[in-house]
């Protein structure tokens, strides 16, 4: 057998999966719907086994094609890693690399470096998705994705990029009209701003009774968008916990005031990269990482000292 056009099958059976169907991944690979169709029947043949179980309304794997999918992907990674050095041993790393993360990461963190990442690497193209939710990393074939807090998925490649604290604050206007928070149980009486998309954030960790606590705060409004909640407590509209690198300016010129500070427990939360296996060889990635992980090493562009 062609080793080749083996492991272009296996491509194709990567493809046809991460698609949803046989006539997403023809689209994508400029093929018909019947001729990826009969790859994957070569394929199935060739090892003797059923990959895919056919219906009229979706595909489903079966247990052999569980396995192929994630070693397939190993290999494909592996291929193209081995390939891209060797092409980057010839000069700098080139090619596009796909990436997510948050809002309040790209704004804060990733924003104001990228104009040096670029003067340092200009023959790599960023496509960037920003969304304040948990994604599928293989299933959306993204080549790293940066997350703030802790991991579930030990399935993927993690790779340390720094930390960040949480801090609980809300405008001198809004406590003005409605008092300052003493102790957590006064929580229940305020407007508290909440970002969704990851269930641990709806509660707050703070001492009860000399116990570190998850407390339960409803919300007033809850937004997917970190930067636009700092922007209603900015506005007078609640009581905000998010990242200290989204609101360090307001806590530092007086805009905002950190709440609930003796109980408030904010240990440093992770940020991380995550990438599938594999594609932490790849020169661009590795280049890509790496250069944030430096990044994270110096104070970030204009920082200024919080609150004593």
């Amino acid at each position: 057998m062609n080793r080749t056009a083996a492991s272009d099958e296996i491509a194709m059976f990567v493809q046809v999966v991460e698609r949803g169907g046989f006539a997403a991944a023809a689209e994508e690979a400029g093929l018909t719907p019947s001729g990826v169709s009969k790859a994957i029947t070569r394929l199935e043949d060739r090892l003797g086994v059923k990959l895919l179980q056919r219906t009229t309304r979706r595909l489903m794997m079966t247990a052999e094609g569980e396995l192929l999918l994630a070693r397939g992907r190993d290999i494909l990674a592996e291929i193209e890693a081995t390939e891209a050095e060797v092409m980057a041993a010839r000069g700098k790393p080139k090619g596009t690399i796909k990436i997510n993360m948050g809002t309040a990461y790209a704004k804060h963190r990733l924003a104001p470096v990228l104009p040096a990442f670029r003067e340092r690497y200009p023959e790599i193209d960023l496509n960037l998705s920003v969304a304040d939710r948990r994604v599928d990393v293989i299933g959306e074939q993204l080549d790293v994705a940066i997350r703030t807090g802790p991991l579930t998925d030990s399935s993927l490649v993690a790779r340390r990029l720094g930390e960040a604290k949480r801090v609980i604050a809300a405008s001198p206007s809004y406590l003005a009209r409605y008092g300052e928070p003493k102790d957590p149980s006064d929580l229940k009486h305020h407007a508290c701003l909440v970002v969704t998309g990851f269930a641990r954030l709806s509660e707050w960790p703070l001492k009860v009774d000399g116990k570190v606590t998850p407390v339960s705060v409803k919300p007033a409004v809850t937004c997917d968008n970190a930067d636009i909640l700092a922007e209603m407590a900015l506005a007078g509209l609640g009581i905000v916990r998010l990242g200290g690198f989204v609101i360090d300016d307001a806590l530092a010129d007086g805009r905002l005031k950190p709440l609930l500070v003796d109980c408030h427990v904010s240990e440093a939360v992770p940020i991380t990269a995550l990438m599938p296996p594999g594609r932490q060889n790849l020169p661009r990635v590795r280049a890509f990482v790496d250069f944030l992980v430096e990044q994270a090493r110096e104070p970030a562009p204009n920082a200024r000292p919080g609150p004593a």
